[in-house]
């Protein structure tokens, strides 16, 4: 059992170094203008590479279990594009 974590933190780690390496994402404010803050930046990015390795497990474990890849896509999408924020978005913000 401990070889199967050990593995799993592997992968896992490995995960992350690749991720990123990848290009960084844009991050816009309501009014268009890119968010500047270093620390908000990096707040952003680390969560998008943690919902998308959730999402990329997700959607292995589904296709590993039968399902279509690409229904499995659609109903993440119609979830994703469900969710609403509860604050309101505030077009003032400084950083």
């Amino acid at each position: 059992m401990k070889w199967a974590n050990f593995l799993t933190k592997i992968t896992k780690n490995f995960k992350v170094m690749k991720m990123t390496s990848e290009a960084e994402k844009v991050w816009r404010k309501p009014d268009g203008s890119l968010v500047s803050c270093t620390e908000k930046i990096k707040v952003l990015n680390e969560n998008y590479e943690e919902i998308k390795t959730l999402l990329q497990d997700a959607i292995d474990d589904a296709v590993l279990m039968g399902c279509s890849e690409e229904n499995v896509r659609a109903v993440y999408l119609e979830l994703v594009n469900s969710i609403k924020s509860v604050y309101k978005e505030n077009k003032k913000e400084p950083c």
